[in-house]
């Protein structure tokens, strides 16, 4: 435990207490409505999806927004610019709509206050699928202070997205540390304890768990956010 110096963090379900069932609905719902007078709802949603697949799945060295809007490209041709113009849209005006789903949690809030204070650098790491503008909003619906993080991951700046280890290893580089400095907090039994295959240390946090696909949760440690908050109480100082 001597040696971690950094920690990631995932955002949705992790710092941001969130019913993610309630999340995914209202998200979808008031996304597909936005574009209804060009799309119906139910076309949007598969080329949506389709193109989020295509976004995850990617293993080239281009950043997820660049893969998106080619995969978006593919389905709507000619009319990309207005698909586009309309997801800026929904994002500044109409996403406030999603904290309805966002639970009122102060765990993480004194958890994360006091590992900064400990002298820990504090990394989001969430997974990018989203435009800066959404990931910077549920960071401040989350209650925590922006200003503790030195790295957030997002759709326009990273070239990978969860589950695949290159989005760790480019968040590593990024920083400048090696595996066995850090140690990843996050909710998701595959998207975020696959880090400990590069040798992070991994936290997995219950209140909101995820394991999908019902594989064997493999993690260093496993808590609610009281039991995380308690864990970071019990972390090494760094500094005076």
């Amino acid at each position: 435990m001597n040696t971690i110096n950094t920690i990631l963090f995932d955002l949705d379900g992790t710092l941001l207490s969130i019913n993610m069932k309630d999340f995914e609905d209202i998200y979808y719902r008031s996304l597909s409505e936005s574009f209804k007078k060009i799309i119906p709802p139910e076309n949007f949603m598969k080329i949506l999806y389709g193109s989020v697949v295509t976004m995850v799945k990617n293993t080239e060295h281009r950043t997820n927004e660049e893969v998106f809007m080619e995969a978006m490209r593919s389905h709507v041709k000619d009319d990309l610019g207005l698909y586009s113009e309309k997801f800026s849209s929904y994002y500044e005006k109409d996403f406030d709509v999603l904290k309805e789903a966002v639970l009122d949690t102060t765990e993480m809030q004194k958890a994360t206050k006091i590992l900064k204070n400990k002298g820990y650098e504090l990394i989001i790491a969430t997974n990018p699928l989203f435009p800066k503008e959404a990931i910077e909003k549920r960071i401040e619906w989350s209650g925590i202070d922006r200003s503790d993080f030195s790295y957030v991951s997002y759709f326009e700046k990273n070239h990978y997205c969860k589950p695949n280890l290159e989005y760790y290893e480019e968040i590593l580089e990024h920083i400048d540390r090696r595996p066995e400095e850090c140690l990843m907090v996050g909710n998701d039994a595959l998207e975020d304890l696959i880090a400990g295959k590069l040798g992070i240390t991994t936290y997995l946090i219950t209140d909101h768990l995820l394991n999908r696909n019902g594989i064997e949760i493999k993690a260093d440690h496993v808590g609610s956010y009281k039991d995380f908050l308690t864990f970071a109480e019990k972390m090494p100082v760094l500094k005076d």
